[in-house]
């Protein structure tokens, strides 16, 4: 009963006009910002992990697995702890890196190129990894931010279930917005196991998607920046 009434419930809401049913295992993107309650941080971190701790041991009940075995007696709190501390910890703005702008004393007005930048998300559909590389590019409006910035900004928008084309433009979004200019490019090459591990089973595809700003718009520059990342 408890099952048939929550099948109900998610089968009955819509996404852009359609039902869980019709959207199946379709990829769709609900908008820019990460879909977050208007209560989502009125409780601790703590709290939160002693909530999820105790929501898991439920699941993992249901499941039948026996929760006063050694190897399993500890998951719960470890789940809990992963989720918040660890791979959906970019949902909390508080983890957001702190960036600090510099001159660009050097006066390079070419574009500067960050590639292959790991990352690790997760799927927001069925919580599984999404797996890629990040190439971020920017052309300096008469500021820069340290290297490794970049890729924390990448790794703040990765850490919260996602939809890659959410992330991609994320993080192109929040470099203009950092970096005081319109010339900003991202590109995100990543295979997703909620195609790989389950449903179709493809262990070979990937999926792209790109982020071109201002000068990145022009298509000169996006042969140049691709001729960077062969490099």
């Amino acid at each position: 009963m408890i099952a048939q009434t929550l099948k109900k419930k998610v089968n009955g809401t819509r996404l852009n006009g359609f039902s869980q049913d019709e959207i199946g295992d379709d990829h769709l993107c609900s908008g820019l910002q990460t879909p977050l309650k208007k209560d989502a941080f009125l409780i601790t971190d703590k709290e939160k992990i002693e909530k999820i701790s105790y929501l898991f041991a439920e699941i993992m009940n249901t499941m039948g697995l026996d929760l006063t075995d050694d190897s399993l007696k500890g998951t719960p709190n470890r789940v809990a702890k992963m989720y918040i501390d660890e791979i959906f910890s970019g949902l909390n703005p508080a983890n957001k890196p702190e960036i600090t702008l510099f001159e660009n004393k050097y006066e390079y007005n070419q574009m500067l190129v960050e590639k292959d930048i790991t990352f690790y998300s997760n799927c927001e559909h069925h919580f599984v990894p999404i797996i890629g590389k990040a190439h971020v590019a920017y052309i300096s409006s008469g500021k820069v931010i340290g290297l490794s910035k970049l890729n924390r900004i990448v790794q703040y928008y990765a850490k919260r279930p996602q939809v890659q084309e959410r992330l991609t433009n994320q993080i192109g979004e929040d470099l203009k917005s950092i970096l005081q200019t319109e010339d900003v490019a991202v590109i995100i090459n990543a295979k997703h196991l909620c195609v790989s591990s389950r449903g179709i089973k493809d262990d070979t595809s990937a999926t792209v998607t790109t982020f071109y700003s201002g000068k990145f718009s022009n298509q000169s520059k996006i042969v140049e920046l691709q001729n960077y990342l062969k490099l």
